[in-house]
């Protein structure tokens, strides 16, 4: 099977509360992970830097607009390796590097923020930090909030 590289950005999208938002894959458009919980974000397109991808990952999958808030960088160190399918349909191994920001909305509850799922995220939730050990997270996402004290 060949491998790809995919440099990847997502974020910890918090409310006003403190709530994480988090989304589903759709399993049928090939996604990796699809039966896990995510961060919203996805692969750095030719050109973009990661803030510009960062913000134009997260309003396709999400439906918010992240720009108005300040952004941080949270985690560098993070990969992750899976199994996907191209939109060609050929199967690939895809090895990922992961570059995650924090985000607060802090004007926002959770129940205030107009979510419009498109793309690849079919199902989300806004969640307390509390209940992350509770739920299937994604690999890189186990790791990351391991290290940063989450679970």
């Amino acid at each position: 099977m060949r491998r790809i590289k995919r440099e990847i950005v997502s974020a910890l999208i918090f409310s006003q509360e403190g709530k994480l938002f988090q989304g589903k894959k759709d399993p049928a458009k090939g996604g990796v992970y699809s039966d896990a919980w995510h961060l919203p974000g996805g692969g750095i397109e030719e050109g973009e830097d990661t803030i510009t991808a960062l913000k134009r990952e997260i309003l396709e999958e999400t439906g918010i607009d992240i720009s108005p808030y300040p952004i941080e960088l949270i985690d560098d160190v993070g990969r992750g390796e899976s199994e996907k399918t191209l939109e060609d349909g050929e199967q690939v191994i895809c090895e990922m590097v992961f570059n995650v920001y924090g985000v607060t909305i802090y004007d926002k509850k959770a129940d205030e923020i107009v979510v419009n799922l498109d793309g690849d995220l079919i199902e989300y939730a806004w969640r307390s930090i509390s209940e992350l050990k509770n739920i299937v997270l994604t690999p890189p996402s186990k790791e990351l909030f391991t290290r940063l004290g989450y679970i």
